[in-house]
């Protein structure tokens, strides 16, 4: 009777964390550890989604700018400057807010990078979401997209990656041929996309004279959205200061309506008619930055009107993110 050989287990391969794919949370972990993997990669994923960072762009330069673009702007790009420098045979990195076919990042033909702003991300981080997505991006091989994945809990963020004293000025476009540097050569698929992405583009326009506000018109009325950077409730006392003053006005027939939270900042709404074009509000805009500041400045009480105008801007705020 013949021996039986002693089997050997082959030995798995050894996977990145940002390698491992997810699965069911009952079934074995893709690294090979032998545990579920509810109790093994599945464990750090789940806490990855669950803790979300209220402010992933906090400490960037142009804060308010980063969440404008992110929830509010649908065609812009801005040049970013990394802090070690370009690495060779990159001539460029651009965040922009949105790529054909929503891929995250793009490798150009020419070695340019463009990362994508409004994404999808498997984690409750998106800077690190990002960052992963850009480090990727700067060794693909060029013409290639960049496809999305869980970035390691340990990796950089932007903070770490981006330059702190970099400027940060976005591009506003009217729709997305920024997208094809040449479009005889565009593929049916990237065409069909940019089509179908200019036609469902709001016109949308950055005023000049404050901080990251953006006009846009929709077909019954335009609106005035202003990212801005102080705290929450420092901010609402200071608008209700202002609204029981009627100070709130941008012009004949415009009205603060209220506020989107997005990423940690508050987004007052102003309505506007829709003959109010972005040029007609740059003025006003100033005027009432200069408004805030004072009330901002201010420590007093809030009176009855103050009271009562501060809980309408809270019943009419929204959370985006």
């Amino acid at each position: 009777m013949a021996k039986k050989r002693p089997q050997t287990k082959a030995k798995r391969p050894q996977l990145g964390d940002a390698e491992i794919p997810v699965v069911g949370a009952r079934e074995p972990c893709p690294c090979g550890s032998g545990r579920r993997y509810k109790a093994c990669h599945g464990r750090a994923a789940a806490q990855a989604v669950t803790e979300l960072v209220q402010r992933p762009f906090e400490g960037l330069p142009g804060e308010c700018d980063w969440v404008a673009l992110r929830e509010l702007v649908p065609a812009a790009t801005v040049e970013l400057t990394l802090k070690d420098g370009l690495p060779e045979g990159v001539p460029s990195v651009t965040l922009a807010t949105v790529l054909p076919m929503a891929w995250p990042a793009l490798r150009r033909d020419d070695g340019s990078v463009l990362l994508g702003l409004q994404n999808d991300t498997p984690s409750g981080d998106l800077s690190r979401d990002l960052a992963d997505t850009l480090r990727r991006a700067l060794t693909a091989e060029p013409g290639t997209p960049v496809q999305g994945r869980r970035a390691p809990a340990d990796g950089p963020r932007l903070q770490d990656l981006l330059d702190p004293a970099g400027a940060f000025e976005p591009v506003v476009h009217s729709g997305f041929e920024f997208w094809v540097p040449d479009p005889e050569n565009a593929t049916a698929e990237v065409t069909a996309s940019l089509e179908r992405a200019n036609a469902a583009a709001i016109p949308t326009v950055r005023l000049q004279g404050v901080d990251a506000a953006y006009w846009c018109e929709t077909p019954e009325k335009n609106h005035l959205r202003w990212v801005m950077p102080h705290a929450e409730e420092r901010l609402l006392d200071a608008l209700a200061r202002l609204q029981a003053a009627g100070r709130t006005s941008l012009g004949e027939g415009t009205r603060l309506v209220g506020s989107f939270r997005a990423h940690g900042l508050t987004v007052p709404v102003w309505d506007l008619p829709s003959g109010v074009g972005a040029q007609d509000v740059e003025k006003p805009a100033a005027v009432f930055a200069e408004h805030l500041a004072e009330a901002l400045a201010s420590d007093a009480p809030l009176t009855a009107d103050e009271r009562r105008a501060r809980g309408g801007l809270t019943n009419r705020q929204v959370t985006l993110s």
